[in-house]
């Protein structure tokens, strides 16, 4: 067995008289053991966990608490959090005496929320012009980036995303482990995609094989219900949480368009037979009306983007109970910087076609009372822009329900509605504390100097109170 050896970590500590810092060493976690309980949601390693002080109490007193419940902001709310967990909400602010080590925090006011969450992320999509990626960098350059483009995601204060295509079980055990610094990851593994699909970086001009050419580390080349069951059960073996499938035409793909349909309803429903026999579910990208009534008909959970979508596919999203994740902020992004970035004419005439529907699409999906998540799949740096999907949801949703969106909701889509996604006795104490009133000005979240402190399952990640 790999011995471990130790390395400092500091962590800044606060009180009501100020913030201290603590230098604690730890052993890294050996890269033969898991080091955290994946099932049960946990990503604090095992390492911090075990050798913290037994019941370590955090006290957040003096908060203003939107717990994302769905309920009002409570003024004067204490949050009591034990190790990883939270142990108590308490909306009279009135804390009782606490066992074991006590570090108080007044937060004099400030906006105690739960931490973030991101349905749609590429930490793999490291560069911008995503259909080049794989032209110029090898796997291993794009798998170093990508646990950068983690830490970044964490860091926004997203506590937990979902990863839609690239990202393998590998990132998220490296997290898991706490060899890097990042959000909980649920990985798809290889998206699944057509020939000539959304998936199918091929240029018209290229005749080589797609999967050894272009797709390599992030999708799967299927054609047929026999070979989407056989990528699908692939990506089961390698230990996936969700699949990801193309059902639509894209934006950044180079041989197709937007408004097409992809896969027949019998090859996607292999897919998903697949993923429900063994518990999980597939999430499918779709734009247009009838690739969206497509996915639902062959039983997708979770729909990406739905930009072109009218009434009948929104009745239809609703009927089936399952979920919209709209992409917003990606249009308006790559509208306004793909062509410095290399991103062909085409590819940004198909984005604006989309960027000039999304809000048209959002608002079918709201009216129709669809369960609408949050998610960004911003590309490369772009990323850095991902708050602003909350304000581009607001032209349509309340500030509440765009806050819910990115914590209730798509806890409820992940699966992950007993440990995350609200401020309640019991979850994992993912931990915003924001300066300003979200529901007055939602871009609080744009600058990442608002956040004072993020906490993911108990443990500091950043205070600057």
């Amino acid at each position: 067995m790999p011995s471990c050896r130790s390395w400092s970590t500091t962590r800044r500590r606060g009180s009501s008289s100020g913030s201290s810092t603590t230098s604690t060493a730890w052993p890294r976690p050996s890269s033969g053991r898991r080091a955290a309980t994946r099932r049960c949601g946990c990503t604090t390693p095992r390492s911090w966990r075990d050798r913290r002080h037994h019941m370590a109490i955090t006290v957040f007193t003096n908060a203003v608490l939107i717990d994302c419940t769905g309920a009002d902001p409570v003024e004067g709310a204490a949050v009591v959090v034990e190790d990883e967990r939270i142990k108590d909400v308490l909306p009279n602010g009135k804390v009782g005496p606490q066992p074991g080590r006590v570090t108080t925090l007044d937060l004099k006011g400030k906006t105690l929320m739960p931490g973030l969450t991101d349905a749609h992320v590429h930490i793999c999509a490291v560069t911008e012009n995503i259909t080049d990626q794989h032209r110029f960098y090898p796997p291993s350059y794009i798998a170093a980036r990508a646990m950068k483009r983690a830490e970044e995601c964490l860091m926004q204060g997203f506590t937990t995303v979902r990863d839609a295509g690239g990202a393998d079980y590998g990132f998220r055990m490296a997290l898991e482990e706490g060899h890097f610094v990042g959000p909980r990851l649920l990985v798809s593994g290889r998206y699944i995609s057509q020939t000539g699909g959304h998936g199918d970086k091929r240029r018209r001009s290229e005749w080589t094989d797609p999967v050894d050419c272009c797709v390599g580390m992030i999708g799967f080349i299927a054609d047929g219900p026999d070979e989407v069951r056989r990528a699908a059960r692939e990506n089961i073996r390698r230990d996936v949480d969700q699949i990801k499938i193309m059902a639509s035409g894209g934006a950044m793909s180079p041989s197709d368009e937007l408004d097409t349909t992809q896969f027949t309803v019998a090859e996607m429903r292999a897919a998903v037979e697949e993923a429900q026999a063994v518990g999980k579910y597939v999430l499918s990208h779709a734009y247009s009306d009838t690739a969206v009534r497509k996915a639902i008909e062959a039983g997708v959970r979770s729909i990406e983007h739905g930009n072109l979508i009218r009434e009948p596919a929104a009745k239809a999203i609703k009927d089936a109970d399952a979920f919209l994740v709209p992409t917003m902020v990606t249009y308006e992004a790559i509208y306004r910087e793909g062509k410095k970035y290399g991103i062909g004419d085409h590819q940004v005439a198909k984005i604006d076609m989309a960027r000039q529907q999304s809000v048209q699409g959002l608002t079918y999906a709201y009216k129709a009372g669809c369960k609408i998540g949050s998610g960004s799949d911003l590309l490369g740096d772009m990323a850095a822009q991902r708050a602003v999907e909350f304000e581009l949801k607001a032209q349509v949703m309340k500030p509440m329900e765009v806050l819910l969106s990115a914590t209730k909701v798509n806890a409820e889509l992940f699966r992950m509605t007993e440990k995350i996604g609200s401020v309640e006795p019991g979850k994992y104490a993912d931990l915003l504390v924001v300066e300003g009133d979200p529901l007055k000005n939602l871009r609080v979240f744009q600058k990442t100097d608002n956040l004072k402190m993020i906490m993911k399952g108990g443990h500091v990640v950043k205070q600057t109170l």
